[in-house]
């Protein structure tokens, strides 16, 4: 994957421009960052992408020692399956979480 780094925003598309895959986050009020959205197409679906680009999220919130949470529900399990691997991203508030699905943008 080619990945593609924006503010709150973690992506790779294809030679089309396509979206493949994509983790959105935002700043919370204690400087904290909270993982609030992941998508990955469905033409990639079942082939470990999702982790991938979470191993890259978990990376660069590493690089820029930032501590997070996840109110999107995959990212919220796999921070949770990884932590100890990423004991230094996770926020104290981690296992407190309350998770939702974000569809178009909303809860």
């Amino acid at each position: 994957m080619d990945w593609q780094y924006e503010n709150g925003r973690i992506y790779s598309t294809d030679e089309n421009g396509e979206l493949m895959c994509e983790a959105t986050f935002i700043r919370k009020e204690n400087g904290e960052m909270d993982i609030d959205h992941t998508y990955v197409n469905p033409v990639l679906r079942g082939q470990g992408v999702a982790a991938q680009m979470m191993e890259v999220v978990a990376e660069y919130f590493r690089k820029e020692q930032l501590k997070t949470t996840a109110t999107c529900s995959y990212a919220n399990i796999w921070l949770k399956r990884h932590e100890k691997l990423y004991p230094d991203i996770l926020s104290e508030d981690t296992s407190d979480q309350a998770v939702a699905c974000k569809i178009d943008g909303k809860h």
